[in-house]
């Protein structure tokens, strides 16, 4: 292995790199297209390629391992502290590889292809729950502004608006009704291709053991499961499972100088979509958490009671993470203890 090292600055069509040697020297610094970056890397003997983590950063970082280079993804928030001067190409891939050369960060983990096939999977599910909720919002407002109410939830508004649309009784114009005929055949339409991803959703999980492990924990269904082994990986890259709630922003902010510690409000750090599926799924546990007698239930209900329920649901969050981490990391099945700590 090349002890030096290339800090590499990714682009759709024009790519920047620059060289430090074994000290940290910079060597140079140069510009390559597309076809030229594959050129070279392929030519050269392995060497060590810091990148940030970013939208094409797990394709480059899959081909350029098979030509045998050893890459690493940063984060962008902690390469940015390493940026010197204005902002260019070139000085980003400096930052990018000084970061990389001190080596004090944890880098990302580069997502396999089915890793990447089942963040789509989410991306496109997430688009598509998130339209339909706009548009019920929007057929309940244009309702309102006519005298006609439904009230919250898609539930209601499915059912309501095909008698409205019927009813003589309204002040509904013609026009108004063909237009609400159109965004209800949208919602319709929304609906079955929800459910179709719902339907995929359940069979994929059938099928990942590793997800079925996963369901076996509260406040795990399969959503929640599917985004936490898509998000965690194979969870090595973290020592322990309080580096991997950490990672997804469920522990308190820090605010201490000298001997005064202060800790404020959840970090929010990593992946927001992962972090609200956890935190929902805590919620519903919690909810529940007063009906029932077991050492999880009490524990929660102190919480509640001493720290309030918001508290409690991200505590409880945060808990489900650490063993979430254990049950991937260590190939482990949930088991409920008589006393928890």
């Amino acid at each position: 292995m090349n002890h030096t090292l290339i800090g590499l600055d990714l682009a759709k069509s024009t790519f920047h790199a620059i060289k430090l040697d074994r000290h940290g020297k910079l060597r140079w610094r140069r510009k390559y297209s597309r076809a030229q970056l594959i050129r070279y890397f392929a030519a050269r003997r392995a060497t060590r390629i810091a990148m940030e983590a970013c939208g094409t950063s797990n394709h480059w970082a899959r081909q350029l391992t098979a030509m045998g280079h050893q890459v690493e993804l940063l984060a962008p928030k902690h390469v940015k502290g390493y940026l010197r001067g204005q902002k260019n190409d070139y000085n980003d891939a400096q930052a990018i590889a000084e970061a990389a050369f001190h080596g004090s960060m944890r880098p990302v983990p580069v997502k396999s292809l089915a890793q990447q096939d089942a963040q789509v999977f989410h991306r496109i599910r997430r688009q598509l729950v998130g339209e339909r909720i706009r548009l019920v919002n929007q057929i309940r407002g244009l309702l309102a502004e006519y005298g006609v109410t439904i009230p919250q939830g898609i539930k209601h508004v499915r059912q309501s608006v095909p008698g409205i649309l019927e009813s003589a009784d309204n002040e509904l114009t013609p026009r108004f009704r063909a237009l609400l005929h159109r965004q209800y055949r949208r919602l319709v339409a929304l609906d079955e291709e929800i459910d179709w991803y719902a339907e995929q959703l359940a069979t994929q999980v059938k099928e990942d053991e590793v997800c079925q492990r996963l369901m076996e924990i509260p406040g795990f269904g399969p959503v929640v499961s599917s985004a936490m082994a898509c998000w965690m990986g194979d969870g090595h890259q973290f020592r322990k499972g309080r580096d991997a709630s950490a990672a997804l922003g469920v522990v308190p902010r820090q605010f201490t100088s000298g001997d005064k510690e202060r800790l404020g409000g959840i970090t929010k750090r990593g992946d927001s979509y992962v972090r609200t599926q956890v935190i929902n799924g805590a919620r519903a546990v919690v909810a529940q958490a007063r009906r029932k007698s077991d050492p999880l239930s009490r524990w929660i209900n102190r919480l509640v009671d001493t720290r309030g329920y918001n508290r409690a649901v991200v505590a409880l969050a945060n808990k489900l993470i650490r063993i979430a981490w254990v049950v991937i990391a260590r190939g482990e099945r949930y088991q409920p203890r008589e006393v928890l700590v």
